[in-house]
C-alpha cells in the first residue's frame, strides 16, 4: 500500500542546489514524487556560526514502511558525503521525514511527525507551499495553522523553483 510522505531537505555546504537535485534525483530511484516546493534560503537556526540553507520539501509516495524509509535516507545521505561530526552543524544535505501519512511512529531512531516540525518556518514555509491544509496527525492543526502560528524571527526567504 502506498503512502504519501513528506521531506525536508537541506544544505548549506558546496553547491546547494545541486546537492539538492542530486538529492531529489536519488529519492525518485526510490520513490515516486508528486510535489516539490520552491527552494528557500533560510538562515540556520540554533547552531547560528554556519552559512546559510537553502531548503526544500518533497512529497513522494511509496511502498517502503517508516524504518525501510528512513534506511534509503541515511543510505542517500552517507553516498553524498554527508558527515555527522556537529549536531546541527554545516552540512552537505540533510534529509528528514516530517509526515508519513497519518501514522505516528515513536521509537529510538525514529520520530513521525517530525518532532519539531511546527517549530521551524524554514519546513514551515514548503510545506504550507505544497501541502496548506494537510492536518498534523497530533496537533490535528494545517500547516498552514502552524506556519501563520509562529512567533516572528527565523528568517526565510523564497526562491525560485527551479535553481
Amino acid at each position: 500500500m502506498r503512502k504519501l510522505v513528506y521531506l525536508s531537505l537541506g544544505s548549506n555546504l558546496g553547491d546547494r542546489a545541486a546537492n539538492l537535485n542530486d538529492a531529489i534525483a536519488r529519492l525518485k530511484k526510490i520513490a515516486d514524487i508528486v510535489a516539490a516546493s520552491s527552494f528557500y534560503e533560510t538562515e540556520p537556526v540554533e547552531v547560528t556560526a554556519q552559512p546559510w540553507f537553502l531548503n526544500y520539501v518533497v512529497a513522494l509516495e511509496t511502498e517502503k514502511m517508516p524504518k525501510q524509509l528512513l534506511t534509503a535516507i541515511l543510505d542517500i545521505e552517507q553516498q553524498m558525503g554527508r558527515r555527522r561530526n556537529q549536531q546541527k552543524g554545516p552540512r552537505i544535505i540533510d534529509i528528514d521525514i516530517l509526515l508519513f501519512g497519518s501514522s505516528i511512529v515513536n521509537t529510538k531512531n525514529l520520530t513521525i511527525p517530525h518532532p519539531a516540525l511546527h517549530e521551524r518556518r524554514f519546513v514551515l514555509e514548503p510545506l504550507a507551499e505544497i501541502a496548506p491544509d494537510l492536518r498534523h496527525p497530533v496537533l490535528k492543526r494545517s500547516m498552514r495553522e502552524l506556519r501563520n502560528a509562529l512567533p516572528s524571527g527565523q528568517s526565510v526567504r523564497r526562491l525560485s523553483s527551479k535553481l
